[in-house]
């Protein structure tokens, strides 16, 4: 690609005064070109197959068919395609579901100017990027297949990729991360924690390390990792001997990590640990969508504050339509108190996800985060320790009956041949 290519922007609205005052904000860019215009989201599905452009503004609310829906087919059609959705409603669901559909970026109506340049010339990067890719997509896609046909046929190649999420802050994913990491770690089953906090990321903080490079250093060469960058890149734990992938040390150097270089790490990752245990944000970035994405199991963290318990039912009522298999998920509850009147038994029955680990609020949590040590390895005998420790079974059980069915599958396959 030359530098002087413009960037193709396909403007998508049910309101033609929005979609002219859009296209005027734009002519004058010269390095942007409108080659299409849609009022409706079946029609962007159709000019984004015929156009293919870099970059396609998409409207929220249309009468047909919703941005949101139409993003998720256009992204599988035309998969370099950036999507910007905008919308008059400044709400935080709307941009959770947005950015599990594949979009790019969230703009409110009306953006000014600079929001809307600034938007299209990152969407524009990433899809240049992703559409340099495309000779290789096949192969990309047959590795994923071939992760995912590996994990559920217990065939022992890559390990499995577990992402820690909620959608409230405050919740304690990092403090379950690393303490999960410890536990699963051994000589037999090696474990690297990612920490997917791009902005304000602390998993190498709450295991007293620092180093010198971050996930900054893996993602430009995405393409040509090694044993020996990822060795180089990822800080290795004093006391547990866990791997650390850390997230960049300025909050601005977020926005230079794309979902696809983060996903092609990921799967790098997974071929040489038996476990990547993904630390997430709570705002749902395409860093997290693409987390989730990549994960064989999901922890979905709640606490007993009603907000908690709000977003996880908003969470799981996206991931359902979009066909994310709930077996796939781990609830947990974090920071249980006996003295507070919601319990497990009530949020599972609320939210028709069964918790299947409790674990319980111990004060001198905050002792081990300030001292960098996980819990689990100041006292094992303490039930917050026992309660890590529970999980990290779990886990593994989780893992092998979504395993064994598959193995069966491709037994009798092989005994049908003979």
């Amino acid at each position: 690609m030359v530098e002087t290519e413009k960037i193709r922007v396909v403007i998508v609205d049910d309101i033609a005064e929005t979609r002219e005052n859009i296209r005027k904000l734009l002519q004058f860019e010269p390095d942007v070109e409108v080659v299409g215009v849609a009022r409706t989201g079946r029609e962007a599905i159709e000019i984004a197959k015929e156009a293919k452009p870099d970059v396609l503004l998409m409207d929220i609310n249309m009468p047909d068919m919703d941005g949101i829906a139409a993003t998720e087919i256009i992204r599988k059609n035309v998969p370099f395609t950036q999507i910007v959705i905008l919308s008059i409603q400044n709400d935080p669901n709307y941009m959770r579901r947005a950015m599990l559909a594949g979009a790019r970026d969230f703009l409110t109506k009306p953006p000014t100017i600079d929001e809307l340049n600034s938007a299209i010339r990152r969407a524009g990067t990433n899809a240049r990027e992703e559409r340099q890719k495309l000779p290789q997509m096949s192969t990309v896609q047959s590795a994923r297949s071939g992760s995912a046909q590996a994990f559920g046929s217990g065939g022992g190649v890559g390990g499995r990729v577990i992402t820690i999420y909620s959608p409230k802050g405050g919740s304690g994913c990092t403090t379950l991360a690393t303490n999960l990491a410890v536990c699963l770690n051994s000589e037999e089953t090696s474990v690297v924690v990612v920490d997917a906090n791009l902005q304000y990321g602390d998993v190498a903080v709450f295991l007293n390390e620092q180093g010198k490079f971050s996930i900054l250093d893996l993602t430009p060469r995405a393409d040509e990792l090694d044993p020996e960058i990822i060795n180089n890149v990822t800080i290795k734990h004093a006391q547990s001997g866990v791997r650390i992938l850390a997230a960049p040390m300025k909050p601005e150097q977020s926005d230079s990590v794309t979902g696809e270089q983060f996903s092609q790490v990921i799967r790098y990752l997974r071929e040489m640990f038996s476990y990547v245990i993904i630390d997430t944000a709570s705002a749902l970035t395409n860093i997290t969508a693409a987390a989730i994405d990549n994960s064989d199991l999901l922890i979905l963290i709640t606490t007993q504050d009603i907000p908690s318990i709000k977003n996880s039912r908003l969470f799981l009522d996206e991931i359902d339509a979009l066909g994310f298999d709930r077996k796939r998920i781990v609830f947990v509850m974090n920071k249980f108190d006996k003295r507070i009147g919601i319990t497990p038994e009530k949020v599972s029955e609320n939210l028709k996800q069964e918790i299947t680990s409790v674990i319980p609020f111990e004060e001198r949590v905050i002792v081990s985060v300030n001292r960098g040590i996980p819990f689990i390895l100041i006292d094992k005998s303490r039930p917050l320790s026992r309660s890590f420790q529970a999980l990290a079974d779990a886990i593994k059980q989780r893992i092998a009956a979504i395993e064994a069915p598959a193995e069966s599958l491709v037994q009798s396959k092989g005994n049908g041949r003979k």
